[in-house]
């Protein structure tokens, strides 16, 4: 959840620097959790490497971030749709790292190459997520 409030930074291009550090952060506490070494230049690698290929297969994050650009209407624009990006983006590097954690993977042998399906697959999975819990802190 905190990588969707990310997205409502109306500042282009400070929500996915913010979307890094949210997504570092996660990636630290699920290490923790496989007791897997911890490496922060490591995990800040692979998220950019992640978030990079993203904007090559999903441009939804960068294109969302940047017309933030345009005054008023973009920004406007920018902050309706970056939290779905971030929340999504957030929900799939988390479940990719699960995966890998479980099957003895560390972050000396993590291959953004060999996750990129897996990492599409839970993007379109994390929005769904994001917008079911969306639609269930509306109901409250």
């Amino acid at each position: 959840m905190a990588s969707t409030g990310v997205g409502l930074l109306p500042v282009p291009a400070a929500d996915i620097a913010g979307l890094i550090a949210v997504q570092v952060n996660m990636i630290k506490d699920i290490a923790e959790l496989y007791e897997v070494p911890f490496l922060k230049d490591a995990a800040k690698k692979v998220v950019s490497t992640l978030i990079g290929g993203l904007l090559l297969t999903n441009a939804m994050p960068f294109l969302a971030s940047m017309v933030k650009f345009i005054p008023v209407l973009g920004q406007a624009v920018g902050v309706a749709a970056m939290p779905l990006a971030c929340g999504a983006s957030t929900y799939a590097t988390g479940k990719v790292f699960v995966q890998h954690f479980e099957s003895g993977g560390t972050f000396l042998t993590f291959d953004p190459e060999k996750v990129k399906a897996h990492y599409a697959e839970m993007m379109k999975e994390g929005k769904t997520v994001v917008k079911n819990a969306k639609e269930n802190d509306d109901e409250k």
